[in-house]
């Protein structure tokens, strides 16, 4: 029996590795504003805060914002992934786009004072300016008090700003020291009430005072109104019955003889001569007159 020998077997190669797929990170993307931004609130001056913020808002909203005003996110560690990296670098750019809308919707003013850079050019003088503006800022009639009291409160935070702290009592009294001249009976009941009041309570007390001075100006207007469109009583009636006395005075008939001419029912011109001796030369002049009125 013949012995038939093994076939080699030829090994199998290993299977090549396989490379993953490159893991793309997730990005979180700013999102797109709108080219016309339509409802982009006016800027903030300082007055209905409310109504401003919620305007805000709904614009931060429509940018996809809005949650970067409370999200918080913890800066990834020096040793963290690229994809945690770029999600971080995303986060970051979306929450300065938040940040600097809402700071875009503040005037001038009020931007400069959040920046912390008004009057930085004159470091020198700025306590001494701050401090001259608060002295020489006085309220005037042809502004709203409420409008002034919020100049006055920039003024005030300048001075804080600047390291110099002023008590709230003081702040109060200045307040009310400043107040425009046609204000001079509320400032006296302010100066006299013996209760103290903090810088908000008076701001209240002002606002109120200023809206019932307002509704008092557009009821007299509306009274002056009512005034003028009164119909005066007619006297006409009367005017016209004394005018027809006088008139029936003037045309009433004499009843009598007239010296002159003995004609009855004729009021001679002269009545001087009546019942009196007279020239011959003068009754002929009388008569000829009396005459004349005949005629006529």
């Amino acid at each position: 029996m013949a012995v038939v020998p093994p076939t080699p077997v030829t090994p199998t190669p290993p299977p090549p590795p396989v490379t993953p797929p490159p893991v793309t990170p997730t990005v979180v993307t700013a999102p797109a504003a709108s080219n016309a931004h339509a409802e982009r609130p006016e800027k903030f001056s300082g007055t209905d805060f409310k109504t401003w913020q919620q305007k805000m808002l709904f614009y931060l909203t429509t940018l996809h914002l809005a949650r970067f005003l409370k999200e918080v996110v913890a800066v990834p560690a020096p040793n963290a992934d690229t994809q945690a990296r770029s999600a971080f670098d995303a986060w970051s750019h979306s929450d300065f786009l938040c940040h600097n809308y809402t700071l875009n919707g503040l005037n001038n003013t009020l931007y400069s004072i959040y920046l912390g850079k008004k009057y930085k050019t004159e470091d020198a003088g700025i306590k001494k300016f701050v401090v001259g503006k608060f002295l020489e800022f006085k309220m005037v009639d042809t502004k709203t008090v409420i409008n002034q009291v919020q100049e006055f409160q920039i003024i005030l935070h300048d001075i804080m700003a600047e390291g110099m702290m002023i008590s709230e009592s003081f702040q109060v009294a200045a307040l009310i020291e400043k107040l425009p001249p046609l204000w001079k009976e509320f400032k006296n009941y302010l100066k006299h009430k013996r209760k103290e009041m903090g810088l908000e309570d008076l701001i209240v007390r002002l606002r109120i005072e200023e809206d019932n001075r307002k509704a008092e100006i557009k009821t007299g207007k509306m009274l002056m109104e009512a005034k003028t469109n009164l119909v005066e009583p007619n006297t006409t009636k009367k005017r016209k019955h004394f005018g027809k006395d006088v008139k029936q005075g003037k045309n009433k008939k004499w009843k009598g003889t007239c010296w002159n001419c003995g004609k009855t029912n004729h009021k001679p011109r002269i009545v001087a001569y009546q019942r009196r001796t007279i020239s011959i030369e003068q009754m002929l002049f009388n008569t000829n007159l009396c005459l004349l009125t005949c005629l006529k």
